[in-house]
């Protein structure tokens, strides 16, 4: 049987997260791409969070109820599944926005394969909700790293 895997088109594990993906660009989804869920996957959680944020773990992005169909998310706020809220108070994608002049921060993309169809949550469930309802059906868990850093810009005179 072949490891539940998480992959990015947009950047390489471990490697630097695009501008385009970034509060400094089109703040823009990465596309993401999975393969290996267990047989008996019924759906999928996606959440993407900072570890390293000044105020403690900053959530970028939580995405539930991706259908056990879906093995893949282009680029740009996907049509599928249920945006929940992420720590910009806003549903779907905001993208890494470190302070200027901090050292590259870790962005975490955790994939979750879950044994239900569904965890019964409406839109813009917290990060919070979404890990309650999650926690007894995880069967299984892929992660994706990446990586950003702002500079400081010059003032334009």
């Amino acid at each position: 049987m072949e490891p539940f895997t998480l992959t990015s088109s947009t950047f390489e594990d471990g490697g630097m997260i695009p501008e385009g993906c970034t509060c400094d660009g089109a703040n823009r989804s990465p596309a993401l791409q999975w393969g290996g869920a267990p047989l008996n996957t019924q759906s999928f959680v996606l959440i993407v969070d900072d570890p390293a944020a000044p105020k403690g773990v900053f959530t970028h992005w939580v995405l539930f109820d991706i259908p056990k169909v879906v093995q893949a998310l282009d680029a740009g706020q996907p049509l599928v599944g249920l945006d929940g809220i992420n720590d910009f108070q806003e549903p779907g994608y905001s993208g890494p926005c470190p302070p200027p002049g901090d050292l590259a921060h870790s962005y975490r993309f955790t994939l979750y394969a879950l044994d239900v169809p569904t965890i019964g949550l409406g839109q813009r469930a917290t990060r919070h909700e979404v890990e309650g309802a999650i926690q007894d059906h995880v069967i299984a868990r892929a992660q994706l790293t990446g990586r950003y850093q702002r500079h400081e810009r010059s003032a334009q005179a």
